[in-house]
């Protein structure tokens, strides 16, 4: 009896420890978007700046 309870903790654990990291893994690739949508708008910033230049 003991042995299931344990296995059933290791489980829930192993469970909860999926959970984060899927959060981790969602958290970056936002972070990523969030990086590569200002590097898009500075790129678009420079080119407007290098038009009016000319």
């Amino acid at each position: 009896m003991e042995l299931m309870q344990e296995n059933l903790a290791r489980a829930h654990m192993s469970a909860r420890l999926g959970e984060a990291h899927q959060l981790r893994q969602g958290h970056q690739l936002a972070r990523a978007r969030r990086l590569s949508r200002k590097a898009e708008e500075a790129a678009q910033q420079a080119r407007l700046a290098l038009a009016r230049a000319f």
